[in-house]
């Protein structure tokens, strides 16, 4: 395993600058954003530190250079779009967008491009499914085409109210993933996963691990804080950032030790990249920082 974090909490620096900060504070690797260059949709997105829109051989023999100079690898490339928007327009571009990155990373020489599975909010998983059956069994076939593994996160994506009810992202929980697995048998269509997500659902966060261990391409280290206060007062079906905080690891309800000795038992040896939506050091890039290096001096005895 290689410890690493998610390049998304560095939006104002560049590839080479954001390789640099990983060295510095012992970082192996980095899971590279890679948005469409322009505008955010919201927090956390929007980041670009790869432009695979025009990924030369020049631009990616760059890439494998600086990453060698400060001897720090890329995890795998990112982008968390809703490829099952109901505007068809949305999906058609975070789609098409999705396979740019998958070509990218393919040029890069890497294994892992991670992202969404989407969903239409407004409907339930059923009725989501056929889309998602089209949408993604020709998705996968194209990333099977080119070599590349794709992570899906868990996370619900429904937190605020244009996300509500249903949330953003199909691929929740292990029943979902199940029914995923089985219509699209690939083995190179699997899980990003993030623990923090299980935590803000109520569920064990290392319930998953051994039966989907095969699944398990890239792991997201995030902490969740469920603020039992704040749900004596909104309750459960109050919006989840009435009542959640997440937390870089150590600060909040996972027990990293638990967590990180269950991935060794089950023989996992991918990256393990910390992401950071954590305030507790504030929103300055110096602050941001600083969270990255508490997080890596809790995880780095694990590696």
């Amino acid at each position: 395993m290689k410890l690493g974090f998610v390049t998304a909490i560095l939006p104002e620096l560049s590839l080479e600058q954001v390789l640099e900060v990983a060295r510095a504070q012992g970082y192996g690797c980095v899971e590279v954003m890679c948005w469409p260059v322009g505008k955010a949709e919201r927090k956390f997105a929007g980041v670009t530190h790869i432009d695979v829109s025009d990924l030369s051989q020049a631009k990616v023999d760059e890439i494998r250079g600086l990453c060698a100079e400060y001897k720090v690898g890329l995890s795998g490339l990112g982008y968390y779009p809703n490829p099952l928007d109901p505007d068809a327009e949305v999906s058609k571009k975070a789609v098409d967008h999705l396979k740019k990155v998958i070509l990218a990373a393919e040029k890069l020489g890497l294994k892992n491009a991670n992202t969404f599975v989407g969903r239409d909010w407004t409907k339930t998983i059923d009725e989501n499914w056929p889309r998602f059956l089209k949408v993604w069994k020709p998705l996968i076939a194209f990333a099977e085409d080119h070599g590349i593994k794709v992570g899906i996160e868990n996370c619900p994506m429904s937190f605020s109210r244009d996300e509500w009810p249903g949330g953003k992202n199909l691929a929740v929980s292990p029943v979902v993933w199940r029914r995923m697995f089985s219509d699209i048998p690939s083995d190179f269509f699997g899980l990003n996963y993030d623990p923090s997500h299980f935590v803000l659902q109520s569920m064990d966060p290392l319930s998953p691990i051994r039966e989907f261990k095969s699944k398990f391409f890239h792991v997201h280290a995030k902490d969740m804080q469920v603020r039992q206060d704040k749900l004596n007062e909104v309750g459960r079906f109050a919006f989840p950032r009435e009542w959640h905080t997440p937390r870089i690891p150590g600060f909040g309800d996972i027990n990293w030790a638990h967590f990180m000795g269950l991935l060794y038992e089950v023989g996992y040896d991918g990256p393990v990249c910390v992401e950071v939506e954590d305030d507790t050091f504030g929103k300055t890039l110096d602050g941001r920082k600083k969270a990255l290096e508490v997080a890596c001096k809790v995880l780095a005895p694990y590696f």
